[in-house]
């Protein structure tokens, strides 16, 4: 394992730690001053930008399946012009009610409605993604920061692997592959048990 990444999962852990001394994760802090949780809204409301960075994400759950061990995720974005730029989308973090990571993943472009980039486009972008900011949580955004320097080589195989989904993918005539709602996750790396 590289020294970054070594270092990456290091700081990973910190962020866990220090969390978890006040009782806190990755969730709760997400989700401060938050009353009632709903799916499919955005956490925190208007998302989180970097305005250094360009750096964005939010996080969102999907109504409770039973026995499903994956709360929701933070969808992660780069806007590389800026906030009023074209905005795409990297990579999907899913975490249990807990806040633990359980898988990376990949989405159509219908799911988020991003800017299409092509893999290596979208590949180069994934460096970028470095969020400073205080809120909701110094220590979320770390941790997300800190998940793409220890997941790197998972990320950009992922990122391959959904443009190579999509191409090979066949959908109903007339309708394009990326806008297909048959196809949803295009990718997904599961962190070992």
């Amino acid at each position: 394992m590289s020294a970054a990444r070594e270092q990456a999962r290091k700081e990973i852990a910190f962020c866990e730690a220090i969390l978890a001394k006040g009782g806190l994760n990755v969730l709760t802090e997400t989700f401060r001053g938050v009353a009632d949780i709903a799916a499919w809204d955005h956490y925190p409301p208007g998302d989180v930008f970097d305005p250094q960075s360009n750096a964005q994400w939010f996080y969102h759950c999907h109504p409770a399946e039973e026995g499903a061990a994956e709360h929701g995720h933070f969808h992660c974005f780069l806007r590389p012009e800026g906030p009023e730029g074209p905005i795409h989308h990297l990579v999907a973090i899913g975490v249990d009610a807990h806040g633990r990571l359980l898988r990376l993943f990949t989405v159509n472009q219908w799911v988020v409605g991003d800017d299409w980039a092509d893999a290596e486009a979208t590949i180069a972008l994934l460096p970028r993604f470095d969020m400073q900011m205080p809120s909701p949580s110094y220590l979320v955004n770390r941790w997300l920061t800190a998940i793409f320097a220890a997941y790197e080589d998972e990320i950009v195989a992922l990122v391959r692997r959904r443009d190579a989904t999509i191409a090979a993918h066949d959908p109903p005539q007339g309708v394009p592959a990326r806008e297909d709602r048959a196809l949803e996750v295009t990718s997904e790396w599961a962190l070992p048990a």
